[in-house]
């Protein structure tokens, strides 16, 4: 039988996060986007809390949760900020495919320091002429005595700025298309990394974003991870897995949204009365909540099969892609029930709505995401 409620576990790890986005990244979320700064403080509280590795297994340090706990912890960091949970999801992008594909020697060197103390990473795939068509990628990895040299410039790399880890995604043979892709773990420290400034984005700003550029760095073959075989599905398994923990931070977001529209909607007199008593009003806050529900229970259903080890791509776009343009919705009617007051940086729905729009786009377009599931459809007909 299918059910929605937590268990006392859950209940306790959402409050627990909720508080920690109520009290430590709300407050410092507006200067954040206003000055454009990396929360440093916030990063290493979210560290000591276990929120940058909670999919990490606990022999190792790491939380050992399950991807709908993590969609739990998502949806209340990033109700807070989506760019910080941005900044703080993105270390689990990265760890996941070490943690599905790693050998036990890479998950003893990368996992368990990782844990112990403050470290980020970041998930290098997207480059300036590769993004929705990964098999295009132009970042090298020559085979070189007993590694290989790594060549190539990554583009919008989350924490590219401060990562200590990179696992990047290279081809050893551009004929080969998805075939030649390979992964590698690639330490922050090595010899030839250049990274870029900080890219001014119109939302998300809390989040460093840069390209990372790789020019003869030497990976060894111990840091090959996988094999030299299918990097690229290593490469969407990740992503099937934290597509629906983006999708539960657009649902954070959304509410966000739907709190401050409601709040505002009840102190707004017009006519004589509050605006919350005119039916437009209502109804606009009406559909806000029917949306807000539908992404989470989509998001819910991609994180439960995950869990229970089955395949989850085509759910997983789902709740991706359709928490992604609630968020876009449903910050853009926040906006309207402030009306001229929800123009100005006055209030903060307008920064919501800025933040919502890029949900749409990284981690793979809304269109990428309708096209996974326009497959799985064409793949049932008879």
């Amino acid at each position: 039988m299918i059910g929605f409620n937590l268990t006392p576990e859950q209940n306790a790890l959402q409050e627990k996060a909720r508080r920690f986005a109520r009290e430590v990244i709300l407050p410092a979320a507006a200067v954040h986007d206003r000055e454009g700064t990396f929360p440093l403080d916030i990063m290493r509280r979210a560290h000591a809390e276990g929120y940058l590795t909670p999919l990490v297994p606990r022999q190792y340090g790491g939380g050992g949760w399950g991807i709908l706990d993590t969609c739990l912890l998502s949806e209340e960091l990033a109700w807070g900020d989506m760019g910080i949970f941005v900044s703080i999801f993105v270390s689990t992008l990265a760890l996941h495919p070490v943690i599905r594909f790693g050998t036990e020697d890479q998950k003893e060197r990368f996992l368990r320091p990782f844990c112990s103390r403050y470290t980020l990473g970041s998930y290098c795939l997207s480059e300036p002429t590769a993004g929705s068509d990964p098999a295009s990628l132009q970042t090298t990895a020559t085979p070189d005595g007993n590694g290989y040299l790594l060549n190539g410039t990554k583009m919008w790399i989350t924490n590219g700025g401060y990562a200590d880890l990179f696992v990047v995604f290279a081809t050893t043979d551009r004929q080969k298309k998805h075939g030649g892709i390979i992964a590698l773990i690639v330490p922050g420290s090595s010899p030839g990394i250049r990274r870029g400034g900080p890219i001014d984005k119109m939302g998300q700003r809390a989040s460093n974003t840069t390209a990372v550029t790789f020019r003869d760095v030497r990976v060894g073959r111990e840091n090959l991870l996988g094999g030299e075989r299918e990097g690229f599905k290593k490469a969407m398994a990740a992503l099937d897995i934290t597509r629906p923990m983006i999708g539960a931070g657009a649902v954070g977001l959304s509410r966000s949204a739907l709190e401050l529209a409601a709040r505002y909607a009840q102190k707004r007199v017009q006519f004589g009365v509050p605006i919350s008593h005119h039916q437009a009003i209502q109804f606009l806050l009406a559909d806000m909540a029917i949306g807000i529900d539908a992404a989470r229970l989509l998001v819910w259903r991609a994180a439960s099969l995950a869990d229970e080890g089955q395949r989850n791509s085509t759910e997983a776009a789902a709740a991706k892609a359709f928490a992604a343009d609630v968020a876009m919705k449903v910050t853009t009617d926040a906006v309207q029930v402030y009306g001229a007051m929800g123009y100005t940086k006055y209030h903060p729905v307008e920064k919501l709505m800025r933040d919502a729009k890029v949900i749409q786009i990284y981690e793979g377009s809304a269109q990428i995401m309708r096209r996974i599931i326009a497959r799985s459809i064409l793949g049932r007909v008879p």
